[in-house]
């Protein structure tokens, strides 16, 4: 298996700026945390930082993101596109494709992406993202993302804290039955990912389009989520409906049962059945 030092990840790598340069640590309390110190101090869009492991990695909610030493790729990458605040989703779906692309691409497994920031495949969770970003007024300064990818897991020994995570979590090994060189893996996915933000970044030069260049639609196509009765937890309490579609920037528009459409920036989604 390959190893993940920043001189591995170079000759890997394929793309013109993500991944350029790369950190790596062995250990360190969350690769989003340094990437946003490194960003602080003036670091250029592209930055990509790696870890073996995490003592204080989270996922969305700040609820803790659990992998073994060496089982998963966790990296965050920092963002500096010229665009309003508003537009940040349009971020995560660059990654997501990325991720799935990238994936399928090395493997020939075919993920699918759970709104808001999930991956999985077979129903269970492969992979999650974290998006925070820095803003100055209605402008983006910018955005670190985070991802955390099961390759080569084993959830037989999750800490008793995390009961359920045998059977709702996944990995690329358990499914293949082998384990996952995740240097070709990590090449991939950066480099779908770069394609994605290119073609995103040539479509804000040409407002009067008003598209995504294909961004939106392509997110859509990998989204399980969409024509499922589902149950959302929010900030401002549960809902419950068929989830209808996704906005162009990255909220779940959900129909209850009383026929209203609720726009649903954040929360938990859990299916109930298959829409009719």
């Amino acid at each position: 298996m390959s190893e993940l030092t920043p001189e591995c990840i170079q000759r890997a790598l394929t793309t013109r700026r993500l991944g350029r340069p790369a950190l790596f640590f062995e250990r360190v309390g969350s690769t989003n945390d340094v990437a946003h110190e490194r960003a602080a101090a003036g670091a250029a869009e592209g930055l990509l930082v790696v870890a073996e492991e995490q003592t204080a990695g989270r996922g969305r909610l700040d609820r803790t993101w659990w992998a073994p030493p060496g089982s998963s790729l966790l990296v965050s990458l920092l963002f500096r596109p010229p665009v309003a605040a508003h537009l940040a989703g349009r971020l995560a779906m660059c990654l997501g494709l990325g991720a799935v692309e990238g994936i399928e691409g090395v493997t020939g497994l075919r993920p699918a992406l759970k709104w808001p920031n999930d991956l999985v495949l077979g129903g269970r969770k492969l992979g999650g993202m974290l998006s925070e970003t820095r803003l100055v007024g209605a402008r983006l300064r910018y955005a670190v993302l985070g991802l955390g990818l099961n390759v080569n897991g084993d959830f037989s020994e999750a800490p008793a804290s995390l009961p359920d995570l045998e059977k709702t979590a996944t990995s690329l090994s358990l499914v293949l039955g082998h384990p996952v060189d995740r240097l070709p893996l990590l090449a991939a996915i950066l480099s779908r990912c770069e394609a994605w933000y290119d073609r995103w970044l040539l479509a804000q030069e040409e407002p009067a389009a008003g598209g995504s260049g294909g961004l939106h639609e392509a997110w859509l196509a990998r989204l399980d989520t969409l024509g499922r009765r589902v149950a959302v937890t929010t900030s401002e309490g549960p809902l419950s409906g068929v989830a209808v579609g996704v906005s162009p920037e990255g909220a779940l528009l959900l129909r209850a049962d009383d026929g209203r459409v609720h726009t649903v920036w954040s929360g938990d989604v859990t299916s109930l059945r298959t829409a009719a």
